[in-house]
């Protein structure tokens, strides 16, 4: 019995090609992803930083964050029983009412 019988036929000049044309597309694609991500990865915190500095100071979102003057103490209440649900008492410490009380 002869070895070679075993042995799977040579693949031909164009199967050859073609195998070491998908490798390569494969090696690149994996390159070019994996380099995308990395990028990714390391530009974004910067771009956040870059961001907050426009803006002035770090820290602070001007969009969200407000404050009032300091008008005494006061107490805010609200009922789940007055007409208005979103409706708000505000009890000065003198003891006036103002709002839905």
């Amino acid at each position: 019995m002869r070895r070679d019988m075993h042995l799977p036929p040579e693949p031909s000049r164009h199967e050859a090609f073609f195998s070491a044309c998908r490798s390569v597309l494969v090696r690149s694609a994996l390159l070019f992803s994996t380099a995308g991500v990395a990028l990714t990865l390391f530009l974004a915190p910067m771009m956040v930083r870059e961001e907050r500095g426009a803006i002035g100071n770090p820290g602070i979102d001007y969009t969200a964050t407000g404050s009032i003057g300091s008008a005494g103490d006061y107490t805010i209440r609200r009922s789940v029983l007055s007409r208005d649900p979103s409706g708000v008492c505000v009890i000065r410490s003198d003891g006036r009412q103002v709002g839905d009380c």
